[in-house]
């Protein structure tokens, strides 16, 4: 891939009912604005923003988005609403084709109002409107692709359109947090089998990144440094639990690791999101990423499903200069036709109870195709 690739820049529009939708292209140039064709379909109002209520015994934030109940559920192929529009049906992407799509979703879980800034509240029952903004992703046109099957290119015109929705998404008032994340496989619990992922930008920053944080904080008042940096300091020494490794970022099975296939994937330099990273570690992210999903995929002769999240730091929070984004890919297979559930003491407890050794996983992962670092330097050479 060449090396002075620029970020893919989206062409805007909107859909019927005021939704905003933007399309990425592959390679430097785009499309022209009309061989992108208008929504015309005639679609109900959006719906009203969902509630949020306070758990003050857990100290989190729930949304309850009613509306979701009546979402597309599994369609068959010919009815998939991800697909291009056609002479004989129209979907919620008005193009005959495309690279990749990003649209606000029709059934969001926060939104479409923003604004407003969240406080745990003085009394015991105070509903708050769950303010925010959820987006669709669509990674390809074709149905029957997937994100282990897509190309190099395709992967990084995907990051460019995650760090533009980051840096955008970032900027709307109230918002605390931006997490961008792929469900993968009917296992997971998908509601659309198109290739595709997610976007939420939050009205506050999640409970797991504020533990993180909470560790970050604690670990350097403690005097020990960066927890991100000695962590990955940590699995680099050790090496049993590496996968895959460039000059930019590092994939590791974490020593503690909670599910059967866990990978994360970790840059080398402390950067709080997306749009923080240079052009060359997106660069190599758009090979290493799709290595550790291509190795996944390998594992097992039908497709495995899997949870991929990016965790970005909290767009205001005082410690967002302590944070490190990274990748974590999760997966509840742990053997062929076997996965594991979430049951009395996960589910009830958090209390996690592994099935499988972090240190085989990654010895399989790492037999499973040849190393990222010798498939990048024959790519190189091509």
């Amino acid at each position: 891939m060449s090396s002075d690739r620029r970020a893919s820049v989206p062409v805007r529009t909107r859909l019927a009912d005021g939704r905003e939708l933007l399309y990425f292209f592959d390679g430097d140039g785009g499309r022209p604005h009309a061989s992108l064709p208008e929504d015309t379909r005639e679609l109900p109002a959006r719906p009203a923003t969902p509630e949020l209520r306070y758990d003050r015994l857990l100290g989190e934030w729930v949304s309850y988005a009613a509306h979701r109940q009546s979402r597309t559920h599994l369609p068959p192929a010919r009815e998939c609403p991800l697909c291009p529009s056609s002479d004989t049906r129209a979907t919620e992407i008005p193009a005959p084709d495309y690279d990749v799509a990003v649209f606000e979703n029709r059934f969001p879980a926060f939104g479409p109002e923003t604004g407003g800034a969240l406080r745990p509240p003085d009394w015991a029952f105070e509903e708050f409107p769950a303010v925010g903004r959820c987006e669709v992703v669509a990674f390809s046109a074709d149905h029957a692709a997937s994100f282990p099957g897509l190309t190099r290119q395709r992967v990084r015109t995907v990051i460019d359109a995650w760090t533009h929705r980051t840096a955008e998404l970032s900027r709307l008032a109230g918002v605390g947090q931006v997490f961008i994340f792929e469900n993968r496989g009917a296992e997971i619990g998908v509601t659309l089998h198109h290739p595709h992922g997610q976007i939420y930008a939050y009205p506050f920053p999640t409970p797991r990144t504020l533990t993180q944080l909470e560790s970050a904080r604690r670990y350097r008042a403690e005097g020990r440094g960066e927890l991100f940096a000695d962590l990955l300091a940590d699995e680099l020494a050790d090496g049993r639990r590496i996968v895959a490794r460039g000059r930019y970022w590092t994939a590791y099975v974490p020593y503690a690791a909670r599910m059967p296939l866990e990978v994360h994937v970790v840059p080398h330099r402390s950067v709080p999101d997306l749009p923080a990273l240079s052009h060359e570690e997106r660069e190599e992210l758009s090979g290493l990423y799709l290595d550790v999903l291509q190795r996944i995929e390998a594992l097992y002769p039908t497709p495995t499903p899997y949870i991929a999240a990016w965790y970005q730091a909290p767009v205001n929070h005082p410690l967002r200069g302590q944070y490190r984004v990274h990748l974590q890919v999760t997966s509840p297979r742990r053997a062929a036709g076997k996965l594991k559930y979430l049951a009395g003491s996960e589910a009830a407890m958090g209390a996690f109870i592994g099935d499988v050794i972090p240190e085989d996983t990654a010895e399989r992962l790492r037999g499973a195709l040849p190393p990222f670092a010798a498939s990048r330097a024959a790519e190189d050479e091509a």
